[in-house]
């Protein structure tokens, strides 16, 4: 059930534990199932309770519950699986502690990750009030993330496939968008040819909303049923093996609005200028600020947001977004075979209108390359 070779698993944990030895660090705990899929291939949402990858120079060991035992034998390279006892007032770091003690780590220099959701803050504390007394936690939550940002060619053809996927929903999206039909005929209809083409579930709802729920950056719950004349915005991803090709678009039901031809010919520049800032070598910045630059030049700085978009990869709720994402500023250097999702998105709330547009392009050594085939053009039904 691995979805990579046992040499590509191999190459990743040389590069952990190289980043390791360049921090100093004797040891990893990882919490993130996004650093413990990329590593081992472990796969499960067993993370919302205590689990743990720890990484030395030895055989990576887990520490999880007893339900997710079969899950790392079928699923991983993981070879040294360990249970904590689920029991009135059990604390896994107890566990833990007793493993670090085991592999000599005792006064050594410990490598931790908190910002993860695969982290409780209750047994975030109580890791460091335990580890912390027997060795130096160091957080290095940053670590694995930076390691996943350039795709080896395996990762970059599960890439493509989302977006075949991603580009297959957004088909069957359209065709079941008319007046009358309700989102959640779209939504059924996205999701059943992602999951008929082998996908799988994305690592955050899909954003769908219509009439003046257009205007959220975010699911939510309820379904509308769409009038003669309105506006449908979707942001999904086509999932494959846990790899994320998201879009975002808005398709207009019946007559478009002025607002709506307005904004949809900037969003379509805007996205252009940041495509073509996707240049290996240069900042993340840059793009942010072409994003910036084309759409205050039409006018419409109120009505965009303060990000334009993240990198992408292997990821498990409640997100498909890796930290690196485009701002202000944003220091990431980019490189070939990073994948980065780009969103322009325009919400007019005075008018209650929205016009989003957005793909996922693949850094190369030259220009970058969309991985989508969807029209870049205002849709309309």
């Amino acid at each position: 059930m691995l979805h990579f070779t046992q040499g590509e698993f191999d190459k990743r944990l040389a590069r952990a534990r190289a980043a390791m030895a360049d921090r100093g660090l004797d040891a990893m705990l990882l919490f993130a199932p996004e650093s413990q899929y990329w590593l081992t291939g472990y796969d499960t949402f067993g993370f919302c309770f205590f689990q743990c990858l720890i990484v030395t120079d030895r055989e990576p060991v887990l520490l999880t519950r007893s339900a997710d035992l079969r899950q790392a034998q079928l699923t991983s390279t993981i070879r040294d699986i360990r249970v904590w006892k689920d029991r009135a007032g059990a604390d896994p770091s107890e566990d833990l502690a007793a493993i670090l003690a085991e592999l000599g780590l005792t006064g050594g220099r410990v490598g931790w990750e908190t910002a993860t959701q695969g982290l409780t803050h209750a047994n975030g504390r109580r890791v460091e009030a335990r580890i912390g007394a027997m060795a130096t936690l160091v957080d290095a939550s940053d670590l694995m993330g930076q390691l996943r940002l350039v795709k080896s060619p395996a990762e970059i053809a599960y890439v493509r496939r989302a977006a075949e996927l991603g580009d297959a929903a957004f088909d069957a999206a359209v065709a079941a968008t008319r007046p009358g039909a309700n989102e959640g005929d779209v939504l059924a209809a996205m999701h059943d040819v992602i999951f008929r083409g082998g996908g799988d579930y994305p690592a955050n709802e899909f954003i769908v909303g219509s009439g003046e729920h257009a205007l959220l950056c975010r699911y939510q719950a309820g379904r509308r049923t769409f009038g003669t004349e309105d506006q449908l915005n979707l942001e999904w991803a086509g999932t494959y093996r846990h790899y994320h090709s998201a879009n975002f678009k808005t398709v207009v039901i019946g007559k478009p609005r002025p607002q709506h031809v307005s904004m949809q010919s900037a969003a379509h520049d805007a996205l252009m200028a940041c495509e073509e800032a996707l240049r290996p070598g240069r900042p993340m910045a840059e793009v942010f600020d072409a994003h910036a630059r084309v759409l205050d030049a039409a006018g419409l700085g109120a009505h965009r947001l303060n990000a334009c978009g993240y990198s992408l990869g292997p990821r498990f709720a409640p997100s498909w977004m890796e930290d690196q994402m485009f701002y202000e500023g944003a220091p990431t250097i980019m490189e070939p075979g990073m994948v980065f999702f780009l969103h322009m998105i325009l919400m007019d709330s005075a008018s209650q209108t929205a016009m989003c547009l957005g793909r996922t392009s693949l850094v190369t050594e030259g220009a970058a390359e969309p991985l989508s085939r969807m029209p870049l053009g205002m849709v309309v039904v």
